[in-house]
């Protein structure tokens, strides 16, 4: 049986900041136009983010202006998809280096060549990468992007989901805009890989790696979007705030990667290859086909020091 409950007084309600009805979702930075692909078709996943590339064989060289419109896709859709993509790891390689300098991951482990780290889960080793993060934003020039092709495919699951980071800060209250305007916040690697080190372990890796301070809001360098810049994988508190408020303030900020208005989330198929800007998504692999087999490749661009 439903039942009321007595109030002394409704004058208290609780404040949550909370948005409902439409939301901005720009996929372009202002005043950009929008121009057609003339050198491969373009699929989209939604209005804002993701889509799929037909038309380019990664296993070959890209010419100057197919690689000019490919970085232009990946600028307007921030996370693009190939599909039956046989290519090799040498060719993964290939392609990545025409984005820049790869990184080498001081953690995780390599596949055949220190550029690929290779993520192999099975019965023995479930997936840890469930959680919403930028990819070594812990680092002071953390990376551009990154290239994932999957080897493996597990029979259900494994999907990834993307978040455009561009349209979370765009769709925050004024208010909380103008409060975040000019902080910094810390990231580093300890609350993540930092776990599984021994402490002599752990001290020297944290003298190797000492945490970087980057602002909340970052710019982006190319499309000039601010971009919400913080993780609750890697971003430990806001330079500046008492401990309590800085974790209040990065709880919120955290949960604006969760809204799926800004996501998009790929079904992998094998011989599939995604490509993400780093500098304006966050991403989440979903965990949720233990105990079967899925592997997947990654290569990583360097990038810039945010601003």
């Amino acid at each position: 049986m439903t039942t009321t409950v007595d109030y002394v007084s409704r004058d208290y309600l609780p404040k949550r900041n909370l948005r409902h009805g439409a939301r901005t979702l720009q996929r372009l930075p202002e005043g950009a136009p929008s121009q057609p692909y003339t050198l491969f078709q373009v699929k989209p996943h939604g209005p804002l983010i993701g889509a799929e590339i037909d038309g380019v064989d990664l296993s070959q060289p890209l010419r100057p202006e197919l690689k000019e419109e490919l970085n232009r896709a990946l600028l307007e859709w921030k996370v693009l998809f190939f599909r039956n993509q046989a290519i090799t790891s040498e060719q993964h390689i290939d392609f990545a280096k025409q984005w820049g300098d790869l990184e080498t991951h001081p953690f995780l482990p390599q596949g055949n060549v220190e550029e690929i780290t290779r993520f192999a889960k099975d019965e023995k080793v479930a997936g840890m990468e469930n959680i919403w993060h930028s990819d070594v934003s812990w680092r002071l020039n953390p990376a551009l992007g990154a290239v994932l092709r999957l080897v493996e495919v597990p029979p259900f699951g494994g999907d990834t989901i993307w978040a455009d980071m561009a349209a979370a800060y765009d769709n925050l209250p004024d208010e909380i805009k103008t409060k975040i305007d000019g902080l910094t916040a810390i990231h580093d690697f300890t609350p993540s890989f930092g776990r599984r080190l021994a402490p002599d372990v752990l001290a020297a890796k944290q003298i190797e790696l000492p945490a970087a301070e980057h602002p909340v809001v970052r710019t982006h360098p190319e499309t000039g979007r601010k971009t919400l810049y913080v993780n609750a994988a890697f971003t430990i508190r806001i330079v500046g705030l008492e401990p309590d408020e800085s974790e209040k303030l990065l709880t919120y900020l955290f949960a604006q990667a969760h809204l799926p208005e800004y996501q998009v989330r790929l079904h992998w198929e094998k011989d599939t290859i995604a490509f993400w800007d780093n500098r304006a998504t966050q991403h989440y692999a979903v965990s949720d086909y233990f105990p079967n087999r899925r592997v997947v490749e990654r290569v990583s661009i360097v990038g810039d020091v945010p601003f």
